[in-house]
């Protein structure tokens, strides 16, 4: 068997998983769709919908990458099917790759709903070019939060990693102005805001359509790289000590 069909394999295995979960599948897909059409359809004064595109676009790719690999890899430790995959033929790079796949797929389908909602019910008009940018930053910033879920489904038993995911993930998307533009903080929340990874990738698809709060694209691109390294160096220190 090829190493790309063993790739393939492994990414078709482990959607299959996630898609026969409907307690993942049900609040993945309907939370930031939900949230976006009560605050960024229905219920907002004014305008907005643009901006509250973007941030909820990041928060519903926050959730998928940071739970598949939480939770999953937290079960798979658990009852010993980590220790198979590392000592079986196949890479185990397949393995990560398979689950940074599926989180992926769930993003683009949320990325997919909401900008259909937005463009249909919000009013949000964006050239081809925005959208098409707008999508690949946010894609592409799935990574840190991939790498957290690593390291917390690496740390964690399986009973514990989906509440700890939770109490990292909603209070960091809360505090990134995701939910809440961050002017409407105290001055000490803004700058403890720089703290998080969803913020500066809100900031990156917020600099797309021209409602940053001004900095360099290359401030939070560089601050992204960083955490990824330094989770990604965590998660490396984390297996070896398995």
């Amino acid at each position: 068997m090829s190493s790309l069909t063993l790739y393939y394999k492994e990414a078709r295995y482990d959607l299959l998983s996630i898609v026969r979960t409907p307690a993942f599948v049900l609040p993945a897909l309907a939370f930031p769709l939900m949230f976006y059409l009560f605050f960024g359809v229905f219920f907002r004064s004014g305008g907005g919908a643009d901006y509250l595109l973007v941030t909820y676009s990041c928060f519903g790719i926050m959730g998928p990458a940071m739970f598949n690999f939480a939770a999953g890899i937290a079960s798979d430790r658990a009852h010993g099917w980590l220790t198979l995959k590392q000592l079986s033929p196949m890479p185990f790079s397949a393995y990560l790759l398979g689950k940074l796949s599926t989180s992926l797929v769930f993003s683009v389908v949320i990325l997919a709903l909401l900008f259909s909602t937005g463009a249909g019910l919000g009013d949000v008009v964006l050239s081809y070019g925005q959208w098409l940018l707008l999508a690949i930053t946010i894609l592409v910033g799935t990574l840190p939060f991939a790498l957290l879920g690593l390291l917390l489904g690496l740390s964690l038993s399986d009973k514990a990693a989906p509440g700890v995911v939770n109490l990292i993930y909603l209070p960091m998307a809360f505090l990134s102005g995701l939910w809440l533009p961050l002017f409407l903080f105290p001055d000490w929340l803004q700058q403890l805001a720089w703290l998080w990874p969803s913020f500066h990738l809100s900031q990156l698809g917020l600099k797309v359509i021209a409602q940053d709060l001004g900095f360099s694209w290359f401030s939070h691109l560089g601050a992204l790289l960083l955490m990824s390294i330094l989770l990604a160096l965590a998660c490396a220190r984390r297996f070896r000590q398995m």
